[in-house]
């Protein structure tokens, strides 16, 4: 692709998303839908949108991760079987979608994302009581965690929320360590995603190194917010970030 010539005010402005998008993904998910469309409204091509925005997102989730793993909120020997299927089910996306037509997505992502709302908003007692597990760690493992890898890899925006959502329903997780597992999830994802968009040569590497300087900036916040916040304040962001979802997707769509 030909060079994009962006200002010093628009890198500037590209980093302050990235360092905003990071702080929220960590908590409720969905910083994509701040960052992606900032990376389009920048004259960046959808495609290579995409590949840059997953070099700066990875950086993002790789923080709040580190944090998770340190703080002993999340074991890696709990994780590894669901990071790997996640892992998996973003390389197939993210293949697909180099040659996939994503329109189907603007019906589906916006109804996946409204039901979200709906579901945090009619269970009030998910934030710290242990609800009952409707599904097994096997199926769970195999088909709704690659599932959504492979939606991460296909477009991604609210990928964190929906792991919070599966393991909140169908594992019955608290929403505080659901949504410190999803972290680990999200970044598996994408760094799957990130490794096919740059064996296929997608990326725009200033842009996407500037803005991982914010999104480090803005994990490293959300994580140690993440750890001391209330639960029952966290559900309510869930819901107020999914309605935002939805107003940005239609308004960049």
């Amino acid at each position: 692709m030909e060079i994009i010539d962006l200002s010093v005010t628009v890198l500037l402005m590209l980093c302050l998303a990235a360092m905003v998008a990071g702080f929220v993904d960590t908590l409720v998910g969905g910083g994509g839908l701040i960052t992606l469309p900032a990376l389009m409204m920048a004259g960046i091509p959808p495609i290579f949108a995409l590949g840059t925005n997953k070099l700066q997102s990875v950086v993002g989730t790789g923080t709040a991760s580190f944090v998770m793993f340190r703080r002993k909120k999340v074991s890696f020997k709990s994780v590894r079987g669901l990071m790997l299927a996640a892992f998996i089910g973003s390389i197939i996306g993210t293949i697909g979608v180099q040659f996939i037509t994503t329109d189907v997505l603007n019906i589906i992502i916006p109804l996946v994302i409204f039901l979200i709302a709906v579901y945090f908003t009619l269970s009030p007692n998910q934030t710290s009581v242990v609800q009952d597990v409707r599904m097994s760690e096997g199926t769970y493992t195999t088909r709704v965690v690659p599932s959504i890898g492979f939606y991460d890899g296909m477009f991604g925006p609210g990928t964190g929320s929906f792991y919070v959502l599966s393991g909140v329903s169908l594992q019955g997780q608290e929403i505080i360590e659901a949504t410190a597992i999803a972290k680990t999830l999200n970044f598996a994802t994408n760094l799957a995603s990130l490794l096919v968009f740059i064996f296929f040569g997608k990326i725009i590497w200033l842009v996407g190194g500037v803005m991982m300087l914010g999104q480090v900036i803005g994990a490293s916040i959300g994580a140690r917010t993440l750890l001391t916040i209330n639960p029952e304040l966290l559900r309510y962001l869930v819901i107020v970030a999914c309605c935002v979802m939805l107003v940005t997707w239609f308004v960049s769509s």
